[in-house]
Parts: C-alpha cells; structure tokens; sequence
C-alpha cells in the first residue's frame, strides 16, 4: 500500500510538473512565433541624431561688384561618427589608412599639436597657451617635456609598436585634434581640405576599408585678388577655444572657421550665413535613415568701397615712391633710408574709403600657405599702417591751429606776424622756421608753412584748445571705421601724463605745427583733409558700400553717408581761408630736385586741370631724422577726393599727389615705374636706359 501510494505521489507531481512545461511551452511558441515581430522591434535600440550642415561663406567684392574673395567648390575629408568604429586599435587604423594616402601625395591635414613632427621632440615656439592647454588636457604634470606628452598620448589612445615612430606621432597628432574638435554624432571631424581631383579618386578606392571617412563637397575660400589691401580684405581661419567659449552661445561650432581680421571679421555676422541641420535615425548603432530637415543659407555678399584698380595703382604709387628714394643718384639725394608709409583716399561726398594703401604689404595667399615668411618679413609687413600707424602729423596739423585760431577770434583774415626765423618769446627756448618769411598772414603762412606765425597762435590758444579743435576734425579719436583703427593722441598735459611724460610750457608750440607727442594716422589725417574739403562736416569713413544676399540680386542694405561732427564756420570765412592757404600750398610745391632722366619729370600740381588744396609735413623722429607727409583735396573749389600720405624716413611725399589724382580720373592709368640704375654703373658713369632699368614689374 505504501509503494502504492508513493508511486501516485510521483506520477502527480510528474503530470504537474508536464503540465508547467507545456504552459511554457506554450507562452514560448507565443513569444517566438505568434508576437516575434512586436518583441523583435522591442528589443532594438532606436536613437536619434541631429549633425550641422556648414553655409557657404558670403563672398567679398569691390564696390564695382569685381570678385576679391569668393568660393569655389572643393573636397575636403571628413569623418562620420556614426560610421565610425569605437576601438582604439581600428580607429588608430582608419586614422593612419587616410593618413597615409595623404601624405604619399604631399597633402597637408590638420594637425595643431604644439609638438614637433620628428625626435627628439621638443614643443614649438610661440605655443606657450597651446602646450599649457595639451598638458592638463592629457592629464600630465604641469612641467612635462614634449617627449612627457608624446608618451603619455600613445598609451591614451592605445597606439601600439606596429607603427614605425613617425606615423605614431601622426596618429596622436591627428586624434589629439579630433578631441580638441569635440568630435561626435553631431560634429564630424574635418580631416583635411581642399584636396586635388587624384588623391580624392584613392581615397575613394579605399573607402570601404577605411570606415567613417567620407569624401564631401564643400565651399573653399578663394582670394581671386590675393595682393589687393589685403591689411583690409582680412583672413578666416578656426575657431579657438577662447573664442568659442564667448561664441558658443551665437551657434558656433569648434570646427567652424570665423573671421580673425579685416573685412572678413568686421563682418562676420553678415558673412557667416546660418547653417543647416541633418537628422539620422540609428537603429543598434546602425544608421538608417539620412534626412536634410533645415538647408544650409549662405552668407550675404559684402560690396566695399574700394576699386581694385584704382587700390592696386595706389599700392604701386607708394611703392615705386620709396623704391626710388632707396636708389637716387643726385648728390642732393634725400630720404634714402625710406623704408615704409601708406597713403589713404576718401570720397568726399560721404567719406568713403576708395584706397588705402600701406608699405610694405603682402599676399594674403603667402600669408596662407608661408605664414612665417609673411610675418617675419623686412619692416612688418602685417602692420596696417594706414589705419593702425601712429604718426607726427608735422605741418599737415597746422590746418586745425589755423581753423581754431580763426574761428575763435584769435585773428582774422587780415591778422599778421612778423617771421624772423626765431620765434622770440622766451629767452631760454627760441625754435625756429624753415624761412625768413616777414610780416604774413594766415593764408600766406599755410602756403609758406611758416613755424613762427603757428607758434604764435599756440602760445596764445593754449594746449587744450588746439586739441579740442583737432578731435573734432577726428584726430585723436576713433574713426569708426569697419576694420578698426589707432585712436592715437594729441599732446596735451593729461595725454602726456597718460604716458607719463612731462609736460613743459614751451611744447604748446610744437603742438601747434604737428610735432610734440602727437601721434595720428593716415586714415586720420585723411578725414582732416575731407572735413576741410566740406567746409567743417566731417563724415565717418566707412569700407563697406553695401551688403547683397549671396546671388547679388537683393540689396540687403546700404551704408548711408554718416555726418559724426560739424565744425561751426564762426567767421563766415575759416574754411575759404584755410583752403585759400592749401591752393597757394600746391602752386608753391615746387623743388629744385635735378630732374634729368629722373623718375619724376612731371610732378607739378599746377599742370592738374584744376587747382588742387593741399598741405605738405616734414614731421621730425630726430633732429637728423625726418619723415614726410601730405594732406589735400582735389578739385579744390569743387573737391570730390580727399587723401593723405605719409612716408617713414622719407622726402618728397608730395611728388606722389598728382599721380594718385590722375590714377583716380583715368581708370587706363599705369604707375610709372622709376628708373634704377646699378651701382656700378654710376661708378662708371653710365647713362640708364629706362627699358632696362626700371624697376620690374
């Protein structure tokens, strides 16, 4: 009985045990055959991801609407990280697969690791914030050797001895940048650009071996007149940290490029265009679906004010100036250790800027591919002098003495003093004059640039008045202009003590003929000479004439004429005065320079069809050491330009001025080109033939 009853104890609990198994059975057939689909869809990960689609940049023109900067399309290598692997092995793979296509065809990809490419290692120079910023971000001591980082780099990223030890540096180089460009699913990583037709058609052969890498059109800046006021045109170049960390906010990426100077940073806002966005849809990390939800808009095009011609022949005005100062062969030869200067030409209408010139320049394509050829060149090269250059004014200021000497009622038109060659009033500081002038009035003293007859009115004004008058003519101020500028000084007590100098009495005086610690720029001195031109209305410069969307057939907006100060006329006759002292300035601008075969054989201004205004400076460095300058505005009684020019270590400024008006009516205009004639050719006292010796081009 009891085996009985244990043998139905077991099979119940067998037939219970079957029966459990056939219900899950049961519930399994469900889960796998009735609803595999629905838990099937369930068990995939779906993700989303947005990526940025780059606008093309807005392109640059002269106010003719010819093409400075414009785009052009080009290749450049990207990597997707959503195609991309997450080993450190494969991507140290992928990395140097690219990598060395490049480099086989002699193609640079970026590559800003603050560490030499070869050993020993050592960090590069001018990289201090650089290196600083590389230390903590690989995590090694403050004080670690480049060789420190190197090492430290390949064990983070896992770059192993399979690599010789260049193509190791390459890779750490290369991941070190990706980390800097924050790369992910939403920012890919631009490898390289604009790379040629061949080396796109290998990279694509080895696409499939190379996972992530894509091959993508996209726009290229182009500098189609490369050596045309490239101090103005300005560069673009990567966002860096600092500046994004204060541009993260406006929609900039780390892998955006953005203006660092000129026209292309003035404008930015105008040029950058908005971007676009591209959706992916990944399913278990598999992309399956690309859309383009938002297009990318370009940038507007900005027109300057500029002529590229008219620019291009004032360039080579300037220029071919100081190389024939250089390369004189009269024994009268002066300013021959010229070596730089700038001129600058306004629209007297509305003060635009038609030119703006600076000596030495360079080509922003150099700048781009031998920076340090550019930067390292003969007399700074970079430095806009036209609009950043600080210098003495010399007589070109004794317009502003004249205008506040006049319209405050220190004299009038028939004032006089007397000019003995010493000006007299103190016993212990007699300066003196260039000329034995007598008794003269103002007209007459600004045509003869007496010293005396300035030193008198600032004696009598007083330092404060004479700068008032020069602010409002826009000396010492900001201009305003677009690009930026030097605010510069005007010497008074408080400017001096700025810079902790001493102010003396006697320096009044010096004040009032341009020199003292009076420092102004040529851009400056140009709108002095355009608010004389309009009679006390001095409008603010402006470079850009107008902005247009991208295709140039809707005017965005134009910049309107903009008046910043108007000088009271409280005579009646201060402008007529002081203009009638600049036209008797440019009938006396006559020197008795040998002119045989020379460079300059016809310089006159009186041979203009109509007279010009003008004022001439020899502003003083040293004792023994002058520069030279000009003011003025053409035609004088009807003036539609204004300029300004200024040469460092120089003479003759005003051998220049006709050239740059007739450069200005006549667009066939060809600079000449003066005459330099070989050292020992002079020795042997050869005649030069300009076809041969004129400087080429």
């Amino acid at each position: 009985m009891q085996k009985f009853l244990e043998r139905l104890r077991a099979a119940f609990f067998f037939i219970v045990i079957l029966a459990a198994l056939s219900l899950c059975c049961i519930d399994l057939m469900k889960i796998q055959i009735v609803n595999g689909a629905e838990y099937l869809e369930k068990a995939k990960t779906t993700s989303m991801a947005s990526q940025v689609i780059s606008s093309p940049r807005g392109e640059i023109t002269d106010r003719n609407g010819n093409d400075i900067v414009s785009n052009k399309t080009g290749f450049n290598v990207v990597i997707e990280k959503a195609f991309f692997p997450s080993e450190d092995s494969e991507i140290n793979r992928i990395i140097w697969g690219i990598a060395r296509i490049l480099d086989r065809d002699g193609v640079e990809w970026i590559d800003n690791l603050p560490i030499t490419m070869e050993q020993p290692y050592e960090y590069l120079e001018a990289q201090d914030s650089s290196i600083v910023k590389l230390r903590k971000n690989i995590g090694v001591q403050p004080y670690a050797s480049a060789e420190d980082c190197i090492s430290a780099m390949y064990g983070i990223y896992e770059i192993n001895d399979e690599y010789s030890e260049r193509e190791k540096r390459i890779i750490a180089g290369i991941r070190y940048e990706m980390f800097l460009r924050s790369f992910s699913l939403s920012n890919r990583y631009t490898f390289a650009e604009d790379i040629p037709m061949d080396t796109v058609v290998k990279l694509k052969e080895a696409a499939y071996s190379l996972e992530g890498m894509d091959i993508v059109e996209e726009a290229i800046r182009v500098y189609a007149v490369s050596d045309v006021a490239p101090h103005l045109i300005g560069t673009v170049g990567a966002i860096s940290a600092e500046e994004y960390d204060s541009l993260r906010d406006e929609g900039y990426a780390l892998n955006d490029v953005i203006g660092k100077s000129g026209i292309e940073k003035a404008m930015e806002s105008e040029l950058r265009g908005t971007k676009g966005t591209r959706t992916l849809e990944l399913v278990n990390g598999a992309v399956t679906s690309d859309l383009v939800t938002e297009e990318a808009v370009p940038g507007n095009t900005v027109r300057l004010t500029l002529d590229i011609d008219y620019q291009r022949d004032v360039q080579e005005i300037l220029e071919n100036h100081i190389l024939w100062l250089n390369n004189q062969t009269s024994p009268n030869k002066k300013g021959e250790n010229a070596d730089a200067g700038a001129v600058v030409v306004l629209d007297v209408k509305d003060g635009a800027l038609l030119a703006a010139a600076t000596y030495p320049t360079y080509d922003l394509n150099d700048y781009l591919t031998d920076y340090a050829s550019v930067v390292n060149g003969e007399n700074s090269p970079l430095t806009n002098r036209a609009t950043y250059g600080l210098y003495r004014p010399g007589s070109t200021f004794k317009t502003v003495t004249a205008t506040a000497a006049l319209n405050e009622g220190y004299i009038n038109s028939s004032s006089t003093v007397t000019c003995n060659r010493k000006y007299t009033y103190w016993d212990d500081y007699q300066p003196g004059c260039t000329g034995w002038h007598g008794r003269i009035n103002v007209v007459t003293a600004l045509e003869k640039s007496c010293n005396i007859f300035f030193y008198e009115m600032g004696r009598l004004m007083g330092p404060e008045l004479i700068a008032r008058y020069a602010n409002m003519y826009g000396l010492g101020t900001d201009t305003y202009l677009e690009t930026g500028g030097s605010k510069g000084y005007i010497a008074t007590p408080e400017s001096l003590a700025e810079r902790n100098l001493e102010w003396s009495a006697g320096l009044v005086v010096q004040e009032a003929i341009g020199q003292s610690e009076t420092g102004v720029t040529p851009l400056q001195m140009a709108v002095q000479a355009c608010t004389i031109a309009n009679r006390g209305v001095r409008y603010q410069p402006h470079v850009v004439d107008s902005v247009y969307s991208y295709n140039r057939d809707k005017l965005v907006y134009k910049t309107p004429a903009n008046i910043v100060q108007t000088i009271p006329d409280n005579t009646g006759e201060t402008f007529s005065l002081v203009t009638q002292g600049m036209k008797q300035a440019a009938a006396f601008a006559q020197y008795s320079y040998p002119r045989e075969k020379d460079y300059y054989t016809e310089y006159l201004l009186t041979s203009l069809p109509k007279e010009a205004a003008i004022k001439t400076g020899t502003p003083q460095l040293t004792p023994e050491d002058t520069s030279s300058a000009f003011i003025g505005f053409y035609p004088a009684d009807d003036p539609e330009i204004a300029f300004s020019g200024f040469v460092e270590h120089g003479e003759y400024s005003k051998f220049i001025i006709k050239q740059i008006i007739e450069a200005y009516y006549n667009k066939d205009y060809v600079p000449a080109k003066p005459v330099i004639i070989p050292p020992e050719d002079i020795l042997a006292g050869k005649t030069p033939d300009p076809a041969v010796t004129a400087v080429s081009e």
